[in-house]
């Protein structure tokens, strides 16, 4: 009988073989369980890095003027154009100034009448002291003549009084500008009738742009933080120093926009339990306007913090935790305060050690969860490259010295 295998002796011996390397995998699984997840895991960075404070708050001018008038009458002309820059002393209404004229006139005539009136009487006076020495004339005569020179001469200087009057009247009919800034739309037209006493017309008002305040409210335990950071000389009270602000638009991605503090108010409100910080800010192209809102950013000290990657942080309905893996590679949840992002990395100011092995790679698997057990590979965790990264470790705020000047473009009607 032959030996031969026959085409069905092999593929019976194939299905066999199949089936035995399949038994002997299901039971390996049985007695050493399912593979354990793959991850990537590092300590987190130590850094110290800047501490910004952020607020929202809105420009406000440092400057604002209601422009009234100080004198009553016609509006006869009007020399701006609704919303236009202005410099001081620019002519923006003018009263009609013939009946300030008249009185003008009618001031310096009398003073000349009563300049002829001392002249006169200085005459008088000296005669009668002549005739006096001769007995021509009594000493009472010289002391009413004497008493005549001095009621003229005070009523000389009542009329020069009420001349500098009727000058002054006549010239508030010009009405120029107090400040240099923007001026609003005007609030009377030509013709009408204004008032300049008792509760004066409105004919306008303008602001100023250059330079611009910033102002917010800080929380009462970020100026307590403010406070014991002087008292142990970490940071300098914004009283006492100018200490550096970014501010950045609503429409803005990026702190583009360098200020300083100049003024932290007296008390904290009661009622918010905030307190009124103000900053200033060039603004030589009138690009910012009073009223504006935008976030600022204040310098708050050094903070020794352990960077993470963004991606590494977990949601855990209210908190944000991050998965570590301990001795026994198991994943463990740590509950963590989060801080800014620094050199391309999140900071994390609470909850987190630096021997901390953090899991940065592999959280998409499903079974990397907490309790689980995982196989852990040894990465790193680096801060972001390039010129970026540059930049933000070179953002350690430096102090801006007042008056400062900065490049900007040349101012524009904006």
């Amino acid at each position: 009988m032959s030996n031969r295998a026959t085409p069905a002796g092999l593929a019976k011996g194939g299905v066999t073989g199949i089936a035995l390397a399949a038994f002997v995998f299901h039971a390996a699984v049985a007695e050493n369980g399912p593979p354990q997840p793959q991850v990537t895991v590092a300590t987190p960075l130590p850094q110290r890095i800047p501490q910004w404070d952020e607020y929202t708050g809105r420009f406000e001018a440092l400057q604002r003027v209601e422009v009234r008038p100080r004198v009553s009458g016609y509006i006869a002309e009007i020399h701006f154009s609704d919303g236009a820059i202005v410099a001081k002393g620019d002519p923006l209404f003018t009263i009609d100034p013939r009946p300030y004229e008249i009185a003008a006139d009618e001031a310096r005539a009398d003073v000349q009448r009563n300049k002829a009136q001392v002249q006169q009487a200085s005459v008088d006076f000296g005669r009668a002291q002549e005739l006096v020495k001769t007995a021509a004339a009594t000493v009472r005569e010289l002391d009413q003549r004497r008493a005549t020179l001095d009621v003229d001469r005070a009523q000389l200087m009542s009329a020069e009084a009420s001349l500098r009057n009727a000058e002054l009247n006549l010239e508030w009919t010009r009405v120029v500008a107090p400040i240099a800034g923007r001026i609003s739309d005007r609030k009377v037209d030509i013709g009408n009738l204004i008032s300049g006493s008792g509760d004066p017309t409105l004919l306008t008002t303008i602001v100023t742009l250059d330079p611009i305040h910033f102002v917010f409210e800080a929380a009462e335990t970020d100026y307590i933080r403010y406070t014991r950071l002087n008292a142990t000389g970490q940071r300098s009270s914004s009283r006492d120093a100018q200490n550096p602000v970014q501010v950045r638009l609503t429409d803005e991605t990026e702190w583009l926009h360098m200020g300083r503090m100049n003024f932290v108010d007296n008390e904290v409100n009661s009622r918010s339990g905030t307190i009124r910080g103000r900053a200033v800010l060039d603004n030589k192209d009138y690009f910012f306007t009073p009223g504006t809102f935008g976030r600022l950013r204040l310098f708050g000290g050094v903070l020794d913090v352990l960077l993470v990657p963004d991606g590494a942080i977990v949601s855990d309905q209210a908190r944000k935790i991050l998965l570590t893996v301990d001795q026994d590679n198991k994943v463990v949840p740590k509950p963590v305060t989060l801080g800014s992002i620094a050199l391309g990395l999140r900071a994390v100011t609470a909850g987190l050690t630096s021997s901390d092995k953090v899991i940065i790679g592999g959280l998409a698997n499903p079974f990397v969860r907490p309790g689980a057990t995982v196989s852990p590979t040894p990465g790193e965790i680096k801060p972001l490259e390039g010129e970026a990264a540059a930049q933000e470790q070179n953002a350690v705020p430096v102090r801006l010295k007042a008056g400062a000047d900065t490049k900007a473009p040349p101012p524009t009607a904006n």
